[in-house]
């Protein structure tokens, strides 16, 4: 009988297995970046930490924030295709980008600044997995500037089949397991750091605690969707007889009354000052 295990996909079991697990953490990156491992000498996590509020509180969003060698990397899982995710990926970028600058300091102070996002829907035409978004003058092949670059992995589009020789395909089709069965596939591939990052998904499927800490994000998750979808649907209820201006005013009350921090609101409305 197999054993019912829990999902990377979860970000929180997701940011547990890379924060306790530095040597995993450097063969994802390198994967996902598609740089030599050896050419990154060092990775400092710059949010660690799971505050407890996060576990089951309200709309927290969860993700890993890194310094690689002489970048800022951050890495998130998305589950649901909301209207406003690339908008969003863009107000989180530039956060990111512009977070380390001190007052005083030249701008090319700036470092190259890199978000992945792996996210579990279809956003891009085509059957590759992999979108790299970067900074290109209209009309010519060349870069503006290196230091933007956001990558998107649709997970629907990785295949099933482990290819041993690919590191990065292995890491999503790790992430993307729901069952014991296709982590055996990609533990019988022999790849060290993957068979290693198997196990660990056993161990944490194992403990009550984490098992539980994983029911609880996945209740939170549900009802962050549900109560954005109520907020709206009964905003637009509400709201119809005043114009699209009242409309999103009381979306937004609704909003606050759930319990959405201002940040998260004005990511979803940037024009709102």
């Amino acid at each position: 009988m197999s054993r019912n295990v829990i999902s990377a996909k979860l970000d929180i079991i997701f940011k547990k297995m890379f924060t306790e697990n530095e040597d995993m953490l450097h063969s994802f990156v390198a994967s996902m970046l598609d740089i030599p491992p050896e050419s990154i000498s060092d990775i400092k996590i710059t949010n660690p930490e799971l505050p407890p509020e996060t576990l089951s509180g309200k709309f927290s969003r969860l993700d890993l924030s890194l310094k690689v060698d002489n970048r800022l990397v951050n890495v998130e899982i998305q589950v649901k295709n909301d209207a406003d995710y690339r908008d969003r990926t863009l107000f989180y970028w530039a956060k990111l980008y512009s977070s380390e600058l001190k007052s005083g300091e030249d701008y090319s102070e700036l470092k190259q600044t890199i978000t992945i996002n792996i996210i579990n829907f279809n956003m891009f035409a085509g059957e590759d997995y992999h979108t790299e978004v970067a900074a290109m003058i209209k009309g010519t092949d060349e870069v503006f500037s290196d230091k933007f670059g956001i990558h998107f992995f649709e997970l629907k589009k990785v295949g099933k089949k482990p290819d041993p020789d690919n590191s990065r395909e292995l890491w999503l089709q790790f992430i993307n397991a729901d069952s014991e069965e296709e982590l055996e596939m990609i533990s019988q591939t022999n790849v060290p750091i993957m068979k290693k990052a198997v196990n660990v998904i056993y161990d944490m499927s194992e403990d009550t605690k984490i098992r539980e800490i994983a029911r609880l994000r996945e209740k939170a998750l549900h009802d962050e969707a549900s109560a954005l979808k109520n907020a709206k649907a009964e905003g637009r209820a509400e709201g119809r007889a005043e114009g699209k201006t009242e409309e999103r005013n009381l979306t937004i009350r609704k909003m606050k009354e759930l319990g959405f921090t201002d940040e998260q609101i004005k990511a979803i409305y940037p024009d709102l000052v």
